[in-house]
């Protein structure tokens, strides 16, 4: 099976509104014990994301919560002064819509975990909010959520691989292929008639979720 967002995301989503007061917002990440929040507006679409390094640069937010003497972390300086056209810091806004990152980086229900883990790298994100269709707020993941995909046990990436991809295969004969597991590296033994179809069966094999790598020991009879 081949892990969604949906899968793993949680559904049950911490959100504020544009006009939600600055202060509002911090205590909501504090309350929640998280980095960030999407912003929504009265429909609950996404319009924005506030993280803890939108708040950190506001002056009063600053002083409130750290004194004077504050200097924020180095990724948050870099982050300030390296922002690009497209995302508005807004440190002289007074709401979230005031100090969000806008446009937000939102990802689809039904997009792979994969293109997840890939989305946030690339945007330098630890968590996605999740809309529908109509760019509604149906969830959120976070790294967190996309890691335990790759925390399977060997047994189950065994039965998943014995299972789903060799006993389903529709496309070839792979009864005389076998599949042992050990930490994630699974070993594949046997022999199938076509060399594209044991290459196939390789690679379908690697697309599983928590397979870290596939060591081939399968032969063939007929060189295609």
């Amino acid at each position: 099976m081949r892990f969604m967002v949906r899968d793993v995301m949680t559904r049950e989503v911490v959100a504020v509104h544009g006009d939600t007061p600055f202060k509002d917002v911090a205590e909501t990440l504090v309350a929640h014990g998280v980095s960030a929040v999407p912003v929504v507006d009265g429909e609950n679409h996404v319009i924005g994301v506030v993280s803890e390094a939108d708040l950190l640069r506001k002056e009063e937010f600053k002083e409130q919560y750290y004194g004077e003497g504050y200097r924020p972390p180095l990724r948050t300086r870099l982050r300030r002064s390296l922002s690009k056209e497209g995302h508005r810091s807004g440190s002289g806004g007074d709401t979230a819509a005031g100090v969000m990152s806008a446009p937000a980086v939102t990802i689809r229900s039904h997009a792979s975990v994969v293109s997840a883990m890939r989305l946030m790298a690339e945007h330098g994100v630890k968590r996605l909010p999740v809309v529908g269709r109509d760019g509604r707020l149906a969830g959120i993941v976070s790294r967190g959520d996309l890691m335990r995909v790759f925390l399977r046990t060997d047994a189950e990436i065994e039965r998943e691989v014995r299972e789903d991809v060799l006993g389903h295969s529709l496309w070839a004969g792979t009864s005389d292929v076998r599949a042992t597991v050990d930490k994630g590296v699974v070993t594949l033994t046997g022999s199938m008639r076509l060399r594209s179809d044991a290459r196939i069966a390789v690679r379908m094999v690697e697309r599983v979720n928590g397979v870290v790598e596939v060591i081939d020991h399968v032969t063939w009879r007929e060189n295609d």
